[in-house]
């Protein structure tokens, strides 16, 4: 057996880290919502960016919400079905299907939005008001150089994992 020229210590890899830390969390917020009103973690997701009466194509929903257009594509089908949203020709463009949230969609959202909140309230008073300024500044400076990185032509040598 060879011993690899560079070690990944996946507990400590920033990428990895992230992942889990987001996945704790919408799980334990999907709690608050899964059972109660049968929609899922992607359901929730288009709930949320839908919500305060706002109209979205299904590929604006996928950017807003960096979720693949596959899982994009399956919750509106099921939110579709259950009248959750509504799905409707745009009046310029013919091509365009422009989604909004449905008044039983709308409820759902005002029952979730305060649990949510509540919940980050909860986990986020493990830090002093100092600490939430810079956790979202540096956030918001990771989110910035990693757009970058994803924009930047693959020269097919440096693709990152």
């Amino acid at each position: 057996m060879t011993v690899p020229a560079v070690l990944l210590k996946l507990t400590a890899f920033l990428p990895y880290r992230l992942s889990v830390l987001a996945n704790t969390i919408s799980l334990t917020v999907a709690r608050l919502y899964e059972k109660r009103f049968g929609i899922t973690i992607p359901e929730w997701r288009v709930i949320a960016v839908l919500s305060g009466g706002r109209t979205l194509s299904a590929s604006e929903v996928a950017a807003a919400t960096a979720m693949e257009r596959v899982q994009v594509s399956r919750a509106i089908g099921r939110m579709l079905d259950s009248g959750l949203i509504l799905r409707e020709t745009g009046d310029d463009d013919r091509r365009r299907a422009d989604l909004t949230l449905t008044a039983k969609g709308a409820a759902i959202y005002d029952e979730i939005a305060p649990l949510a909140l509540a919940y980050e309230t909860e986990l986020t008073a493990a830090l002093s008001a100092g600490e939430m300024e810079q956790l979202d500044h540096l956030l918001g400076k990771l989110q910035a150089r990693a757009a970058e990185l994803a924009a930047r032509p693959r020269d097919g040598h440096r693709d990152a994992p």
